[in-house]
């Protein structure tokens, strides 16, 4: 018996389109990192890029749990000394690319290597319902069908 290697011309893509409107931000990474990188697929090898193509849309009405919107900060520096900057996650859904939020925390979920620039450019987010991918016919994946945790719970 022999190992079946995976090429990536004989992997069959498909364009899957996921509404972010009320999904929890860590569940919904999680689930489009292992769709990127095929681990959704029989076929899987983590050598090869065997992951399908995802277009998000709404991606500035992700929904964040308990008291993260406020208290989680993201840091950087300007290289000029004083020059720390930080930001809250309700300030980066705010301003004008909410989609940075969904493409780094599937970024960061993604393995470091040669493979992680390929699968993140099947990964396309938007801001709002419209997207130019209408002639890929892409099917509709509803992840708050999969798990009752992936939405937004209503407060009783």
């Amino acid at each position: 018996m022999s190992t079946a290697f995976v090429r990536a011309v004989d992997v069959q893509r498909k364009w899957l389109l996921i509404d972010a409107d009320g999904l929890v931000l860590g569940r919904l990474a999680v689930v489009l990192a292992n769709i990127l990188r095929g681990k959704n697929k029989v076929c899987y090898s983590p050598n090869a890029d065997c992951g399908d193509n995802i277009v998000v849309i709404n991606a500035e009405k992700v929904w964040l749990t308990g008291k993260k919107a406020e208290e989680k900060f993201f840091y950087w520096h300007t290289g000029y000394p004083g020059g720390i900057k930080k930001r809250n996650m309700k300030d980066l859904l705010a301003e004008p690319l909410p989609d940075k939020v969904i493409h780094n925390a599937v970024k960061r979920m993604i393995p470091k290597g040669p493979l992680r620039s390929g699968i993140l450019r099947k990964l396309k987010v938007y801001k709002g319902s419209e997207h130019p991918h209408e002639a890929q016919n892409p099917e509709l994946l509803d992840l708050g069908m999969l798990n009752a945790k992936n939405k937004r719970r209503s407060k009783q």
